[in-house]
């Protein structure tokens, strides 16, 4: 039997398809301005820039994109010397920025789903991936960076 892997790509799909849900069919209090449309997509689009830095330092480090493939490098400059997680703290920043400016307030929800998806379905299991290939420098890094910001 074949086992079947969601990527973290497409948990990033699926909040914004539950972020336009919430808007649409459960929006509770909102708080829609061209000005939280302004924030909400800034927010966008820093957390797509991130993303995609991000992407680039793995391609340029030789290393796969795809988690647990092909792990053929530990990269720590750029854009993780301030955070472990850079590009699943983008996917995060573009959900909120999406859920920001919709503006519903149950799709601010979203996020924090989202990010404690990841969380538990990628990064602990990275971290423990990384620790074993290697142990001293990626100690060190855990030591300097946080996990998220």
């Amino acid at each position: 039997m074949v086992k079947r892997v969601i990527y973290p790509p497409m948990w990033l799909v699926f909040g914004v398809c539950a972020v336009f849900a919430c808007n649409e069919f459960y929006p509770g209090p909102r708080f829609t301005s061209v000005a939280s449309q302004l924030v909400g997509g800034a927010i966008l689009i820093a957390g797509l820039a991130m993303l995609v830095v991000a992407g680039g330092l793995f391609k340029r480090a030789g290393t796969d994109l795809i988690p647990f493939r092909n792990v053929s490098a530990l990269v720590t400059g750029g854009v993780y010397r301030f955070s472990r997680n850079p590009m699943y703290l983008g996917m995060g920043a573009i959900l909120l920025g999406c859920a920001v400016t919709v503006g519903a307030a149950t799709a601010l929800v979203v996020p924090p789903v989202f990010m404690a998806i990841v969380e538990w379905r990628y990064i602990r299991p990275e971290e423990a991936l990384l620790q074993t290939l290697f142990p001293q420098e990626f100690s060190a890094y855990c030591a300097r960076v946080r996990r998220w910001l």
